[in-house]
């Protein structure tokens, strides 16, 4: 798979009315750039028109100019480098799974690292992340590793952390999951969706996405099944400004309303891995999927 470019085919599948104003009439997705291993973590930084991004397996981060269309390298090695995100004051946030930790990118591009144990014992793999209002950070830490990954592991299973970066303070938060992956706030911040791709460690464990209640002292509760996956691919996710959960899938993204329903999907050639929205106008939404980047237009726009 060598062609960039349009893609001749019509990617949208509208499953439900609710998903039709988010079709773009015409709309076609566009191969923006081949030649990964693995890509993951796409990262939209609005205020210089870039997208930054993983290639897992070949331990780096690359880097989209949608100005010019330029494709650099942002950093080899990227040590395993994962889930990407942008806080507040927007700088980069970024799991790496081969030195299990969660390190931020300043803006002189030196790394500070934010977290890289939990009472004493190292993480297995952070995987993936978000930033709450309150500039809390949220990431998963399942134990998929990366480059040079020993495998050894210290914690006693797969959880999702909150850490606050003025204290450093971590906080355990779930119990009960096989291999937590992507994770989302609601718009209003009182939900927390959180993947869980356990099916990767055998039949009979989940692939999907639970449901957490944020209670008022940043705890959560609930975790109720909001869908499951037959393809058993579900990974990444990203809400919308109109409250619809974009997830990345085996055979694209598929997208759905806040009761659970599928409303519709967005066809990619390759299993996706990971989602974000941005361009210029905000009506993009980026796909990273095996060993490509995807670019769609679409009547959506991150929150």
């Amino acid at each position: 798979m060598t062609d960039l470019g349009l893609l001749d085919y019509d990617p949208y599948v509208v499953l439900d009315p609710r998903f039709a104003d988010a079709v773009v009439p015409g709309g076609q997705v566009e191969r923006l750039w081949t030649g990964g291993g693995w890509t993951e973590g796409p990262a939209w930084f609005d205020n210089w028109g870039y997208l930054i991004w993983s290639d897992i397996p070949n331990n780096r981060m690359l880097r989209w100019d949608e100005v010019d269309g330029r494709l650099t390298t942002f950093r080899k090695p990227s040590r395993g480098a994962n889930g990407n995100t942008r806080d507040r004051k927007g700088r980069l946030i970024t799991c790496e799974g081969s030195t299990r930790r969660v390190t931020r990118t300043e803006k002189d591009g030196a790394i500070t690292v934010l977290a890289a144990e939990y009472q004493g014992k190292r993480f297995n793999a952070p995987n993936d992340v978000v930033v709450k209002s309150d500039d809390t950070i949220w990431f998963t830490d399942p134990s998929y590793g990366g480059p040079d990954y020993d495998g050894t592991l210290e914690m006693d299973g797969c959880h999702v952390y909150r850490l606050f970066p003025a204290s450093q303070q971590i906080t355990r938060l779930t119990q009960d999951m096989v291999m937590p992956n992507g994770l989302a706030f609601s718009l209003d911040e009182t939900e927390l969706f959180v993947v869980d791709t356990g099916s990767t460690q055998g039949p009979g464990n989940p692939n999907h996405i639970r449901r957490f209640r944020v209670n008022p002292d940043a705890t959560l509760s609930g975790g109720e099944v909001f869908c499951t996956s037959t393809a058993k691919a579900l990974d990444g996710i990203r809400f919308d400004a109109q409250h619809r959960l974009w997830c990345s899938e085996k055979d694209g993204v598929h997208c759905y309303a806040m009761d659970g329903t599928l409303i519709g999907k967005v066809l990619v050639p390759e299993p996706a891995a990971n989602v974000c929205f941005g361009g210029a106008f905000g009506g993009s939404l980026f796909i990273t999927a095996t060993s490509s980047l995807y670019r769609v237009p679409v009547n959506a726009h991150g929150p």
